[in-house]
């Protein structure tokens, strides 16, 4: 990535600064050295810019040493400096390729953070005494992980398509134009105030200190698990309690990648539900119900209930979801329509386009180009054999929606890939598709092939 800008060696000057005023063996600075002083060191150092949420944390430990208003003086200085840094550091080449790994690595979290919340949870149903102790200091760490790593996983999000935007590229088009719906509603309300400050030594069951994570203008989209906070909004457990969090990095959890694309051809996809969909009849089938239940279930800190409601969510008929979109952001449930996305973007192809369609058409072009762009992000022969069945299904529209995003969004090696599968049908396709992008994508494209062995 070579050398970093100036910007982020002017933030890390700061933090250094703010971080000598602190004792650093106590509070978040404490927590944060414990968990990971290399990443603590880095930050310090200038090698990587910090996410936003350790830096109200440390401002956070200034206020319980030195006061509310002296922290309150230095947050709007810690914030320009962050951001100016943090614009610096994704403004390098490479750094959206940064960003997707590391979003791959907060979705796998995620992922299992549900899952291993779900087990505590049953083990706490039958747990007494001590063991019951034990499992619910677990659950509360693992409930805290799942929040946060939703939450983390808006703001690369929100980076990227920053990113995304600034490169202005023409999009391929799903229908005719709408104006964006809720415009300015925000993700969720406000977190808390400066003066909510935990006690000195007061410890949080976030995840352990990722560097350059959080972008500070995404904060208002987070809802208040976002700030440096135990669950269910009081002080965090004690961090000598026994737990186990080794399964939160853990990069082995299998994945589903092998099922050939059976393109179903007797029914709009954008109208009925996926067949072979997990179906609960006791989950609700309409957008404010959905959105109430939701809200119920964050509130207790039921997170992995809720995110396997998006889950069944995920099949509802396309058409159904940009009300439902509208409904969670009116409701401070950005995250979950985020986490919602992520889910749908492992549809069938034909499901997946239809469901841009359906964003699209109602206004939301940037979740539409979300949804494409992470419903491409799957092995190139995967990508191949859905580009296939879609031609067989006659629906070339589609075929072209996705490999106008897949062009976009993956390398011409990976598109090269594609071929293999079927070098005479699809590389014509795939030259034709990449030349509508750019003249630049097509002769990189072409490059590709060579290397890859085939005569373009």
């Amino acid at each position: 990535m070579g050398q970093l800008p100036d910007q982020v060696g002017e933030f890390a000057k700061y933090l250094r600064e703010l971080v000598g005023r602190l004792d650093q063996g106590a509070g978040w600075c404490g927590v944060f050295w414990q968990r990971d002083p290399d990443g603590m060191r880095a930050c310090l150092d200038g090698v990587e810019v910090p996410p936003w949420d350790v830096v109200q944390a440390l401002l956070h430990d200034l206020a319980a040493d030195r006061g509310v208003a002296e922290a309150e003086r230095e947050a709007e200085r810690a914030r320009t400096l962050h951001r100016a840094s943090l614009t610096a550091y994704d403004a390098r080449p490479g750094a959206r390729e940064l960003l997707s790994d590391r979003l791959d690595m907060m979705l796998r979290e995620q992922r299992i953070a549900a899952e291993r919340e779900a087990e505590l949870t049953r083990r706490l149903a039958g747990a007494t005494g001590p063991e019951a102790d034990g499992v619910g200091l677990d659950l509360a760490w693992v409930r805290d992980d799942h929040e946060r790593a939703s939450a983390r996983c808006v703001e690369l999000r929100e980076r990227m398509d920053r990113l995304d935007a600034a490169e202005r590229p023409t999009w391929v088009e799903f229908g005719p134009g709408a104006v964006r719906a809720d415009p300015g509603v925000a993700a969720s309300a406000p977190g808390r105030a400066l003066g909510d400050v935990p006690a000195t030594g007061a410890a949080s069951p976030g995840p352990w200190f990722e560097p350059a994570l959080l972008d500070p203008d995404d904060m208002a989209g987070l809802d208040d698990r976002g700030d440096p906070y135990g669950p269910d909004g009081g002080h965090a457990p004690d961090m000598g309690a026994p737990h186990d969090m080794g399964a939160l990095h853990d990069t082995s959890a299998p994945y589903d990648t092998s099922a050939p694309y059976d393109i179903d051809t007797s029914h709009d996809p954008g109208t009925s539900h996926d067949p072979g969909a997990p179906h609960d009849p006791g989950a609700p089938h309409d957008a404010p119900s959905t959105v109430e239940l939701l809200a119920r279930l964050r509130k207790e800190g039921r997170s992995g209930e809720a995110h396997g409601v998006l889950v069944e969510v995920a099949g509802w008929p396309a058409d159904r979801l940009p009300e439902l979109a509208g409904e969670l952001h009116r409701a401070g449930l950005g995250a979950d329509w985020a986490t919602l996305l992520w889910e749908a973007a492992s549809l069938p192809p034909d499901r997946l386009v239809a469901l841009a369609d359906a964003l699209a058409g109602a206004g939301r072009a940037d979740d539409c180009r979300k949804l494409l762009r992470q419903g491409v992000a799957r092995p190139a022969p995967e990508i191949a054999e859905a580009i296939l069945a879609l031609l067989d299904a006659g629906r070339e529209r589609e075929v072209r929606a996705l490999l106008d995003s897949y062009h976009r969004v993956r390398t011409p090696e990976d598109a090269a890939a594609c071929a293999h599968t079927d070098p005479h049908r699809l590389i014509p396709l795939l030259l034709e598709t990449a030349r509508a992008v750019s003249e630049e994508h097509h002769w990189d494209l072409v490059h590709a092939l060579r290397v890859a062995g085939f005569s373009a």
